[in-house]
């Protein structure tokens, strides 16, 4: 009995011996598949790590590339700016200057539209009214003739010359019969009136239908009545109340004749 309970023993702890054996066991191969597992997590971590390190690294490398290549355009439109800058500078003193030349160029071109225009006046035909008519004269016909009229104020002998003068330089002057007139009456203020009977007789036979000739009849009338030829001074005045009728020298001429009317 003792010795089947030893055997029995025996046999126990053989199978404890097995079982604590496959338990050991049992826990390696467990062991080294929790082993073989975590290995294989850290080796997927590592991998998943290297490679997000590996993008970084490329997300890096193309960040600079990025800033340098931002870097090179800003410097780039630096110096684009910089060479705008001193395009516009360069332009605004073109433009400044070009402003001047034009100003000048303006300014000469009114001084010499200023000289024309004076030069222009110098000979440029001029209208003028006389007597109620209107003539166009030329500025230095103008000038010579206003100079002898001025003249005629104050020096009958003097304006005389200067309406003479007149004449010869200016023979188809628009001023022909008024300065013939005025000749007529400078020479009578001289006191010449022989003379001044001609000139009014020039202008009745040249010009005719002139303003001034009913009035040169009643001086050449006026001449020959202070020259005592009454006679003539007669004849004179019914010739004026023949050809001008309707004038006012004609009015005058009538009463003078009353004044002239001699017997016979």
């Amino acid at each position: 009995m003792l010795s089947l309970w030893a055997c029995s023993a025996s046999q126990a702890g053989v199978f404890d011996d097995d079982e604590a054996r496959k338990a050991i066991n049992d826990l390696r191969v467990q062991s080294e598949q929790n082993n073989a597992q975590h290995l294989s997590r850290y080796e997927q971590l590592v991998a998943k790590m290297t490679e997000q390190s590996t993008q970084q690294t490329e997300q890096n490398a193309q960040l600079r590339r990025s800033l340098l290549e931002l870097n090179n355009q800003i410097e780039q439109l630096r110096a684009d700016v910089a060479k705008l800058r001193g395009q516009t500078e360069v332009t605004t003193q073109t433009q400044q200057a070009t402003v001047r030349d034009l100003a000048e160029t303006q300014r000469r071109m009114t001084d010499i539209q200023t000289s024309l225009d004076a030069r222009l006046r110098q000979i440029e035909p001029q209208k003028v009214s006389m007597d109620g008519r209107d003539i166009v004269v030329a500025p230095e016909e103008r000038k010579a003739y206003e100079d002898a009229m001025h003249t005629l104020r104050t020096d009958f002998g003097a304006a005389a010359q200067q309406l003479q003068a007149f004449q010869r330089r200016f023979p188809g002057s628009a001023y022909a019969g008024d300065v013939q007139y005025w000749l007529g009456n400078a020479l009578y203020g001289k006191r010449d009136l022989k003379e001044a009977i001609v000139a009014y007789r020039v202008l009745v036979s040249t010009a005719p239908q002139h303003p001034r000739s009913p009035e040169a009849l009643l001086q050449a009338a006026t001449c020959q009545a202070e020259l005592k030829d009454r006679k003539a001074a007669k004849i004179t005045l019914d010739e004026l109340i023949r050809l001008y009728p309707k004038s006012e020298s004609a009015q005058t001429a009538k009463e003078r004749l009353n004044s002239l009317k001699t017997p016979g």
